[in-house]
């Protein structure tokens, strides 16, 4: 399956940059979007990072990845409200 990953810079450099997120320490290309300042979070898809998101964005991409996992290690009960915030708000507006 391929999903972007949240990650953050954590050593920037002009096209290569070293970043942390839940696989560990990783070099992402940074060649699409630029060099990043440190404690940047980045969307990291196939080894390259493809926007800036903010730490809030990469907050909730990790619950929904961390609920995507428990779903496919077979959890019954998944909390859909704590893994996808917001999803719930969506849908009792109709939309």
């Amino acid at each position: 399956m391929c999903i972007g990953i949240p990650v953050q810079i954590i050593e920037a450099g002009e096209f290569m940059a070293q970043a942390k997120g839940r696989n560990g320490i990783q070099a992402v290309n940074m060649m699409l979007i630029g060099s990043q300042p440190v404690g940047t979070w980045v969307l990291n898809f196939l080894g390259s990072a493809r926007e800036v998101i903010s730490e809030q964005d990469a907050i909730n991409i990790n619950k929904a990845l961390d609920g995507l996992e428990a779903i496919m290690q077979g959890e019954q009960d998944v909390d859909v409200d704590h893994y996808f915030p917001g999803l719930g708000a969506t849908s009792e507006a109709g939309l």
